[in-house]
């Protein structure tokens, strides 16, 4: 089968023929139809991942037809149209992944191939409302949204919340999951027409983070916020703690802007602020995102649909940052 392989830091992705994956018991091979990107393909490619190994295939997203399995009684899967769940052996405890626990696409061969070997434990049915490129767009990110809104930032309906950095995937499913939540979504971008197009999925107004006065804009729209979800970190966090309620929230599922500089603990002891990290998610978490998109017929959205022969100029394209919505591979 053909493959896009990252041989090693700052190298192209080249595809080539790789071996056919073969099911060990307990595990399926998924003929993909798409696969998405996510900035952790792009950090990788950058070596700035822990657990590097060359050569890998990358991609962590996945859709397509199950082609075979490697034990009888998973024989009613085969032919079915599936997600790839990328959260791999999370653990028994769905407070927090076990030590087992990875992320499909480093140290597994990920999803940017034509097939794909994992354990049937991960494989959920494709929703039926979603195109193959809004199906691939699904797992990683829908993942994270539903684990940082419902599982860790306890959403409620009719709460106030505040979604940074609009135009991610996970920034924007998180958008489309608290508005069918019934909460009041507001969002921060660096671009007016992100934050236009947020409008248009349901935020309630939002702001530029490149204004100085951005803060004063959002505290004048909507007051304070029950819950805010990032993954910038850095300067903005001591603005987003002005920004919360006491007895709020904030959900963080990255840094990409560093550690936060001169942070002020007492403002969020005081006021009784809940800072909470997560990542990813269980397998319960999965199946209830999936339940809610199916449920609630959201649609990811996709800003891009290329060959999976243009693996790397998708990932130039998603180093621009000037996405909006998923990147998407397809397979003949």
């Amino acid at each position: 089968m053909k493959a896009a392989v990252l041989e090693g830091v700052e190298k192209p992705l080249v595809i080539k023929p790789v071996a056919d994956p073969a099911p060990a018991a307990g595990f399926a091979v998924v003929r993909l139809m798409a696969a998405a990107l996510n900035h952790r393909d792009l950090w990788i490619q950058k070596g700035r991942y822990a657990g590097l190994k060359f050569p890998i295939i990358l991609g962590s997203d996945g859709t397509g037809v199950v082609e075979a399995v490697g034990s009888e009684g998973d024989r009613g899967w085969v032919g079915r149209h599936v997600i790839i769940n990328p959260s791999l052996d999370w653990g028994d405890d769905p407070r927090v992944q076990g030590s087992g626990f990875r992320i499909l696409g480093l140290p597994d061969d990920g999803t940017f191939a034509e097939a794909i070997a994992v354990p049937v434990a991960n494989l959920a049915p494709r929703p039926a409302h979603l195109a193959v490129e809004q199906a691939a767009a699904l797992p990683l990110a829908g993942l994270t949204a539903w684990r940082a809104l419902f599982a860790r930032g306890r959403l409620r309906s009719g709460e106030t919340v505040l979604i940074t950095g609009i135009g991610g995937g996970v920034a924007l499913l998180a958008l489309q999951f608290a508005v069918a939540a019934d909460a009041t979504v507001y969002v921060t971008s660096s671009s007016a027409e992100k934050l236009t197009r947020a409008r248009a999925l349901g935020a309630a107004g939002g702001a530029n983070y490149r204004d100085a006065d951005w803060p004063a804009q959002l505290r004048q729209q909507a007051g304070l916020f029950d819950l805010i979800v990032d993954s910038a970190m850095g300067e903005g966090l001591a603005s987003l703690i002005e920004l919360t309620r006491p007895g709020g929230r904030i959900v963080f599922y990255g840094d990409t802007t560093g550690n936060p500089p001169g942070f002020d603990a007492r403002k969020v002891f005081f006021r009784q602020i809940s800072l909470l990290g997560t990542t990813m998610g269980s397998p319960a978490d999965f199946a209830a995102m999936a339940h809610l998109v199916e449920a609630r017929r959201i649609v990811p959205v996709v800003d891009t649909a290329l060959p999976l022969e243009c693996a790397e100029q998708a990932l130039r394209h998603l180093e621009t940052a000037a996405q909006f919505g998923k990147i998407v591979l397809t397979m003949a």
